[in-house]
């Protein structure tokens, strides 16, 4: 496969970093979320492992989110190399949707959870490290607002797996159907 037809360094870089940091992100926030249910129920967790994980969690995610604007950026001022020929308009419509909606997830995700967090009583302490506090956006800090924030923050692991599903369905496809070698572009040790 030709340099033109694999996507860059920065771009192949970026997309295993924010796959890995995306789907281990999800499991960790479903660890995180049976801490506090142990710790309600009286279990062996401390408050401070508690507040620990949720901290982390919140630090990793303007993490993704500083990641992600940044490939964003890289995606907007280096074109992705061209689909191959004899794709389907169909396939290439969900092709170019199913990676627009990973932008708008990897983007969204944690500004909604950066929404949650503000109306949250507890501080998000950057690193857990009480010398750093993120300042809380202006928003209702309710119980309601800061529930109805958190579900839907808490849906997005759902929509990251239904997309990556999609994603790398469609990648084995193109693999072992097709053969057209696309799943190399983004696999650096791969031959197209």
């Amino acid at each position: 496969m030709s340099d033109s037809q694999r996507y860059t360094g920065v771009a192949i870089a970026l997309h295993w970093i924010l796959a890995v940091l995306l789907v281990g992100m999800v499991f960790y926030a479903w660890n995180m979320e049976e801490l506090k249910e142990t710790l309600f129920a009286g279990g062996d967790v401390t408050i401070g492992e508690v507040q620990f994980a949720y901290n982390m969690h919140k630090t990793v995610g303007l993490l993704i989110l500083a990641l992600s604007l940044g490939r964003l950026a890289w995606r907007l001022t280096h074109p992705a190399p061209a689909l191959p020929e004899g794709m389907a308009s169909w396939e290439r419509l969900a092709a170019t949707a199913t990676h627009w909606a990973f932008y708008a997830v990897m983007i969204g995700l944690p500004l909604g959870g950066l929404v949650a967090a503000s109306a949250a009583e507890p501080p998000t302490l950057l690193f857990n490290n009480p010398d750093l506090v993120l300042p809380k956006l202006p928003v209702p800090q309710t119980e309601d607002f800061q529930n109805v924030t958190g579900s839907v923050h808490g849906a997005g692991g759902w929509v990251i797996f239904g997309l990556l599903g999609l994603h790398v369905a469609a990648a084995l496809k193109h693999q072992f159907i097709n053969k057209d070698g696309l799943i190399g572009r983004m696999i650096p040790f791969l031959k197209g």
